[in-house]
């Protein structure tokens, strides 16, 4: 063989060498011409979020360093709106009233979610068929269908302390000093409160976790439960264990939730009696449209929005270790 048919040889054995790895290289930049392609449909969303979410949120930032009452121009006051809210009762006893609705709306269901959903889907559908299963999941669901007003205005009805329907029955039963004004008194208006919401709350858990529960693979339970394992502990071992990204996605919905909750304190309550059910949502509203001190208001709607996003990235910063943890596992 010559030198020259030897170089040749080389050169086609080399461009083979190569093929894999130029084939790789069009085919990621096949793709992200594709993606490229796509970016232009964001266009009308993205603007529309500048404009209704992102231009709002800086006004009323703007608006929280000035003393309005919402006419005329705004006067500029710097950081005073701030340090009047650092000193402000009423304001940390509101955010003291946001961790009763946290353990309302986010941990109580959280928890009774995931066991009533685990009841559902483990021993009712097996037992009495996934039709009885579907039809309580939709009844504990209802809650969440009715808009809160409503639900407000229902339970003010139910718990009315002279024609309220529980308190007649418990005065009928013998029970009367059990017959309180629940939602006139400060001991337990803040407690009737978050009774309801647990009520209201419990029924989006168990959709979410009997949603998440379909994906589990039903050959661990099975091996478990031939090896002895009691439901319980397939329960705490197995389920509990593997709804870890449904649990993360439900606490920060529902912790969300609760820090602005605003339409039942609203309906029911008005924040009182006195402060005994204040929120930081209705605490900006109070001060919005009835003392019109706007620009306060809007301090306290800027520091509930910090909050909340500082909040949401812990949140989700501490479920992507969780997933990358049990990846590497």
């Amino acid at each position: 063989m010559s030198a020259t048919e030897i170089a040749s040889a080389g050169k086609k054995s080399s461009h083979k060498a190569k093929t894999p790895d130029t084939q790789k290289r069009r085919k990621a930049k096949g793709v992200g011409e594709r993606r490229g392609q796509y970016y232009f449909y964001l266009i009308p969303g993205l603007v529309a979020f500048i404009t209704v979410i992102g231009g709002s949120f800086f006004y009323n930032v703007y608006i929280s360093f000035t003393k309005w009452n919402g006419l005329g121009h705004p006067r500029w006051v710097g950081m005073q709106n701030y340090t009047k809210l650092m000193h402000d009762h009423t304001f940390w006893q509101s955010f003291v009233h946001a961790f009763y609705f946290i353990a309302a709306m986010s941990i109580i269901p959280t928890f009774l979610g995931v066991f009533l959903a685990a009841l559902l889907f483990d021993y009712v559908a097996p037992r009495f068929g996934n039709k009885s299963a579907a039809f309580m999941r939709a009844g504990m669901y209802m809650p969440q269908i009715v808009p809160l007003t409503i639900t407000g205005i229902l339970w003010a009805w139910l718990l009315a302390p002279t024609t309220g329907v529980i308190n007649n029955f418990l005065i009928k039963v013998g029970l009367d000093q059990f017959a309180l004004n629940w939602l006139g008194e400060e001991k337990t208006a803040i407690f009737s409160l978050s009774i309801i919401m647990v009520w209201v709350q419990i029924g989006y858990t168990i959709v979410i976790f009997m949603s998440g529960m379909s994906r589990l693979d039903p050959s661990l339970q099975e091996a478990a439960q031939i090896d002895g394992a009691s439901w319980f502990q397939r329960f705490r071992v197995i389920t509990w264990a593997q709804l870890g990204p449904e649990i993360g996605v439900v606490l920060l919905t529902t912790t969300v939730a609760a820090l602005k909750v605003f339409a039942p304190v609203y309906v029911m309550t008005g924040g009182g009696p006195g402060t005994a059910t204040q929120v930081p949502a209705f605490f900006s509203y109070f001060h919005f449209f009835t003392t019109t001190k706007v620009g306060y208001g809007a301090a306290v709607a800027t520091v509930l929005s910090v909050l909340l996003t500082i909040l949401a990235v812990i949140i989700l910063n501490i479920q992507n270790r969780q997933e990358q943890g049990a990846n590497k596992r």
